[in-house]
């Protein structure tokens, strides 16, 4: 529960700075250029509101809603969410945005993305600033890589360091190295100490790299315990820290790799279990260890704990390899920060077409998986390197040329402005509630398939 709560904060703390700003960018354009704002509300507020108030001499009503999907900026004058078609059928004025130029719009429009935009930016340069980069180069890795059946088709072999592609060096264990290795002709890497290279198809499929179990390629963990917890089944069946993990469900182990996938198996058996004598079968099992100085392994039967665990722990092999930092003067951070929050906003654009196949649909998350992206500590350094991550993801979707949006807002705008014809208000308030329908369907989508995670049926 503590877990929990503590994501829950960080997650609604970073997401209560990204819609009070993304607003701020609206309402500032729009007051720069006399529009008037009658409200300004972090969350949305059907019904009822926790909290509003009205400064003297003000025309804005500024509060705090319970639904906490967003927020909004009310422009006078405009089509929006709120659909007020009330006002939109009384004699414009001179305050309003409908009577604005195109260009000025235009600027009201883009305020918000604007502002998540620059602002991701400015979080990643003041990270790198404050904090530098650690962090552990592939080449580095002197275990290597297990690869899956897949890789190994392709001339891989267990063991192999990767080193880059024909775009260049690997610089660290994440999704742009998968990236790169869908997408190349040539891999370098280095076998039994000697550089080599091995050619590559050009097409893989990066979705299908990252999901399959195994994965296509993993650092190498060793299979040595590094701890190992009191009154837990490892425990019980005499497994202590320094023992070597030999066999485990049947499978020949010589990693914490190969002990994972086999964790992985007996999820998948659990999740399809029908009664709970079908529980305590999927999880009792059985283990092979050799303790350290000896050479024959002991085997014995083991219970799984229903969380498929066995309480113990391997080592994090990252922190034994050698540690490259960079850091960063205060002027040196700013065009560090701008091409690390592009290339952020490069990857996560060019995985949006796997959105459309079926595997990209089901890994659609909604709160529960944003939430589960922010560490179960509070760690500042993760938590702004994550606003900034949804700080420019917000900015991307938001300039997405769907009604309801702003990108459909200036889509639409863009039309009046090269053809000097305005949409007509009953199109604005039709293409509004199809754009709301949509964003409701995926919102939907996207929060039921992080229950049907939780609940292990995908």
């Amino acid at each position: 529960m503590e877990i929990f709560l503590i994501r829950a904060l960080q997650f609604v703390l970073a997401i209560s700075i990204l819609i009070l700003l993304h607003e701020g960018g609206h309402f500032f354009f729009a007051r720069l250029f006399g529009v008037r704002v009658e409200k300004f509300f972090l969350f949305f507020d059907p019904w009822f509101h926790l909290f509003q108030f009205k400064p003297k001499k003000s025309e804005t009503t500024y509060g705090i809603g319970w639904l906490p999907f967003g927020g909004y900026c009310k422009i006078s004058g405009m089509v929006d969410e709120s659909f007020d078609t009330e006002q939109m059928n009384k004699p414009a004025q001179p305050w309003e945005f409908r009577v604005k130029p195109a260009w000025q719009r235009l600027f009201i429009m883009l305020g918000g993305v604007m502002v998540n935009f620059f602002l991701a930016l400015f979080i990643y340069a003041m990270v790198l600033f404050h904090w530098g980069e650690t962090y552990v180069q592939v080449k580095d890795m002197t275990l290597g890589m297990k690869f899956n059946a897949e890789a190994k088709a392709l001339g891989l072999r267990d063991g192999d360091i990767l080193v880059g592609t024909e775009k260049g060096t690997f610089k660290t264990f994440d999704a742009d190295l998968f990236r790169d290795l869908a997408q190349a002709r040539r891999v370098d890497i280095v076998r039994d100490g000697r550089p080599m290279s091995l050619p590559m198809p050009g097409n893989l499929d990066l979705l299908g790299m990252l999901k399959s179990t195994p994965r296509f390629a993993m650092f190498i963990t060793p299979n040595t315990l590094d701890s190992v917890l009191a009154d837990t089944p490892a425990a019980k069946v005499g497994l202590r820290k320094g023992d070597r993990i030999v066999a485990f469900n049947g499978a020949a182990i010589d990693s914490y790799n190969a002990f994972s996938n086999e964790i992985g198996r007996i999820a998948d058996v659990l999740a399809s279990a029908k009664t709970h004598a079908d529980s305590l079968k999927a999880l009792t099992t059985t283990i092979a260890f050799v303790h350290p100085g000896d050479s024959l392994p002991i085997r014995s039967a083991v219970t799984l704990r229903p969380d498929v665990t066995l309480g113990m722990a391997f080592p994090n092999i990252l922190a034994s390899y050698r540690q490259t930092h960079v850091a960063y003067g205060f002027f040196e951070s700013f065009p560090a920060g701008a091409a690390y929050g592009m290339n952020v906003l490069k990857g996560y654009v060019g995985d949006m077409r796997y959105l459309f196949s079926a595997d990209g649909a089901k890994s659609l998350g909604g709160f529960g998986a944003i939430g589960s992206l922010f560490p179960p500590v509070w760690d500042w350094h993760i938590f702004w390197l994550m606003t900034a991550f949804l700080s420019i993801i917000l900015a991307f979707m938001n300039i997405l040329p769907i009604p309801a949006l702003d990108g459909g807002h200036v889509l639409f705008l863009l039309y009046e402005i090269i053809t000097r014809r305005k949409p007509s208000e009953t199109f604005m308030i039709r293409a509004e509630y199809a754009g709301l329908s949509l964003l409701i369907l995926l919102m939907v989508v996207a929060n039921l398939n992080d229950i049907l995670r939780a609940l292990g049926y995908m």
